[in-house]
């Protein structure tokens, strides 16, 4: 149990700013067993944001700011680290043309034209998505999708191989492994608020926005895997980034049409 309790405070403290006890060590080899508790993380940042969204709600009685807010404390819970990754993959493939030029400018700390553009319309998308849902599904929409997305990105890890061959000390620390037991744990734990939710509002059709983060997940893996020969840290929170828009993107339809 200390073990487990172990790897999961290890992706607290590589996935959030939160403080944790000094007993929790780092290495390579822990960094990929604890990957299985990326979802967790999301069980925790969903949560927040959430908890923000409900309070600041009642408080100032505007949806508006709330979503905002709500936005803030999950950038803050993690250090904006999943939009950091989509922000290099902009500017990387956006300014890049051969592999080593990618992984040079994705590598590099300053923000570009690319992923600013792309950072600002990923905000946007993610505030008019939530904004455009019924105010009672914003709650269950953020407690969904930060998990689900998260087991997303788990899924590239499994499939595909670590791009850069040649490592040094500004590279950014990521998991590189998995075993299928584990990426079954990983996407059990990254589905069990979506069961819920289906089961809690009676809502089958919910289930479908598996499909989108199926395609979603599968068209940017052949994309870095075309360009880059596979993924990387910052590939890997473009991908959690993705799904999670997609997630509120597919219950923004879903309600809209009326088929969940």
């Amino acid at each position: 149990m200390r073990a487990h309790l172990r790897l999961l405070l290890l992706a607290v403290q590589f996935y959030t700013r939160l403080p944790v006890p000094a007993w929790v060590d780092y290495s390579d080899e822990l960094l990929n067993k604890a990957t299985v508790y990326f979802p967790l993380v999301g069980w925790l940042v969903g949560g927040v944001a959430a908890g923000v969204f409900a309070g600041a709600s009642f408080l100032f009685r505007n949806a508006d700011v709330a979503l905002l807010l709500s936005m803030v404390a999950s950038i803050l819970l993690t250090g904006a680290f999943h939009e950091d990754g989509f922000a290099d993959v902009c500017d990387g493939f956006g300014g890049g043309w051969t592999q080593d030029k990618i992984l040079a400018i994705m590598k590099d700390s300053r923000l570009g034209t690319y992923g600013a553009a792309g950072l600002g319309l990923l905000l946007a998308g993610k505030f008019l998505a939530l904004r455009g849902l019924p105010a009672a599904a914003v709650v269950p929409a953020l407690l969904v999708a930060h998990p689900l997305s998260r087991a997303t990105a788990l899924t590239c890890i499994f499939s595909h191989h670590y791009a850069r061959a040649n490592e040094d000390s500004k590279a950014k620390p990521v998991a590189k492994k998995m075993r299928l037991g584990e990426l079954a744990a990983g996407l059990t734990l990254g589905a069990l608020p979506l069961l819920a939710y289906a089961a809690w509002q009676h809502r089958p059709g919910v289930l479908l926005v598996l499909l989108p983060l199926a395609v979603a997940k599968t068209i940017l893996a052949r994309y870095f895997q075309r360009w880059i020969g596979g993924y990387t840290g910052d590939c890997l929170g473009a991908i959690q980034q993705v799904a999670e828009v997609s997630c509120y993107l597919f219950l923004l339809a879903g309600f809209a049409w009326k088929f969940i």
